[in-house]
């Protein structure tokens, strides 16, 4: 995007190719001088899951397990400084309380990256990203 440049990026990372594509044209924007953040939200477990239940499963240790894959997802000279985030909670408000938390001056993320049933029953992220949070945000047509 010609023109458009931002210090302080924030991007939602859920793991579709449409996220990556949303980290890489952030990447640009930034055009290496800014900081990048990538959050991850990761939805609460019931309390009566198996895992949480007999306590084999933490939140400690699944932000842990989630910030390692995006570690090793994010590799190359390109993502060396981005900054991985990972928290637990509704992801369109979450995502928008850390944009401001961080003072981005942007959110660069997908349109799209969940299935239509889903859309249906709880809204669209970025709907909700672009309703709560306090800076522009770019969404990015799937």
């Amino acid at each position: 995007m010609p023109g458009m440049t931002s210090e302080n990026t924030v991007v939602p990372i859920d793991f579709s190719d449409l996220s990556y594509a949303a980290l890489d044209r952030a990447l640009e924007i930034s055009s290496g001088t800014g900081k990048v953040h990538v959050i991850h939200v990761l939805s609460a477990l019931s309390t009566m899951e198996p895992g949480n239940l007999y306590g084999t499963i933490t939140t400690e240790s699944r932000i842990d397990s989630t910030k390692e894959h995006l570690k090793n997802k994010l590799t190359g000279e390109k993502y060396r400084d981005v900054q991985i985030h990972v928290t637990i909670g509704d992801a369109g408000r979450e995502i928008a309380n850390f944009a401001q938390k961080v003072a981005a001056e942007l959110v660069v993320l997908s349109s799209q990256g969940q299935g239509f049933l889903e859309h249906l029953l709880v809204g669209s992220v970025a709907e909700r990203v672009v309703k709560l949070a306090t800076c522009p945000v770019l969404v990015l047509r799937a």
